[in-house]
């Protein structure tokens, strides 16, 4: 998911939760991929560059996406995954000696040792903002710190920047209070609809019987329209977004909690820290890398869903965020 929050969701729950899709015209599936000069849409003309390429030779070009992970089970992805021809799946050895074990689809940077993996994590301004709080806290002319100390205080004053002037504090405040509203609506709208999950294409028929439930609908259908119309947005999206926000704004004043250390392990100021993590390449909220290797890579001509831009890839998932 990749929301602009500020400006979609959070003025969206601020001013009254007012806003509606307006009717658009159908878009054909896979604009994207069109010419502009014959369909109308400003996509990227790749018809033009398949008949240019026609009769070429290519070779196969590895792509190592760098996402929060990727479906692996997904019907357009799977003829495309890279495997790593020198290891040997579900051995526990690690068969090629990269110090990697069982990496068949790449690396999960953001996973345990013990298989568990960050699902939830801190905002990284925060964390560097108070790592140096108390040593640079009180600086009052850096131009006397040492050139190793000038670099870090470089770095701690813009984090204290994005973590704490960068917050809508006023904002937030008024998220907090309509935060529990907005819980009751949601669990009421998954009640009705019989699952914990739903998207915004779900609620076109449902009709609210309560005002907190009415009042989430109008949310989810005036985020999407806020972000070209995507009805794919899920209650989950959209929760997860308000805390997030919440949490960043705890942030500017409490040092966050450190998910990444008590389950990842490792050292992230060091650069040459490298073999930690897991195998678990899907592990928990795959969808942003699952659409970002579709727009690449995903199948071509196969009549399922949308066709990548390219036709001799291999996706390596490289979960990092």
């Amino acid at each position: 998911m990749n929301m602009n929050f500020k400006r979609a969701l959070l003025p969206t729950l601020i001013a009254g939760i007012t806003l509606t899709t307006s009717a658009q015209k159908a878009v054909p599936n896979g604009w994207h991929l069109a010419d502009p000069g014959t369909s109308g849409y400003n996509g990227i003309s790749l018809d033009k560059a398949y008949q240019f390429l026609n009769g070429k030779k290519s070779q196969t070009v590895v792509v190592a996406v760098i996402d929060s992970g990727i479906d692996t089970t997904h019907e357009d992805l799977k003829p495309i995954l890279w495997t790593n021809p020198k290891e040997i799946p579900g051995n526990g050895i690690d068969d090629d000696k990269n110090g990697y074990v069982d990496d068949v689809h790449g690396w999960n940077f953001l996973g345990g040792k013990d298989g568990r993996n960050v699902g939830k994590d801190s905002y990284e301004a925060a964390r560097v903002y108070h790592r140096w709080k108390e040593k640079f806290g009180n600086i009052t002319d850096p131009s006397k710190l040492s050139p190793a100390d000038k670099d870090q205080y470089t770095m701690w004053a813009k984090a204290k920047n994005d973590a704490v002037k960068d917050v809508d504090m006023n904002s937030i405040a008024l998220v907090r209070k309509i935060y529990d509203e907005v819980k009751r609506g949601d669990s009421v709208i998954a009640k009705d609809l019989g699952k914990t999950t739903y998207s915004v294409k779900d609620l076109k028929t449902y009709n609210p019987t309560v005002k907190e439930a009415e009042a989430f609908k109008r949310i989810m259908v005036g985020t999407a329209a806020q972000n070209n119309n995507n009805t794919d947005i899920t209650n989950r999206n959209l929760l997860d977004e308000i805390e997030s926000e919440i949490s960043k704004a705890d942030a500017a004043t409490t040092a966050p909690q450190n998910y990444r250390g008590d389950i990842v392990k490792d050292n992230e100021a060091d650069i040459n820290d490298r073999f930690y993590g897991n195998n678990d390449v899907m592990a928990i909220g795959a969808d942003h890398g699952t659409h970002v290797s579709g727009i690449i890579a995903a199948a071509r001509g196969n009549k399922k869903g949308m066709d990548g831009i390219a036709s001799n890839v291999r996706i390596m998932m490289v979960r990092a965020v």
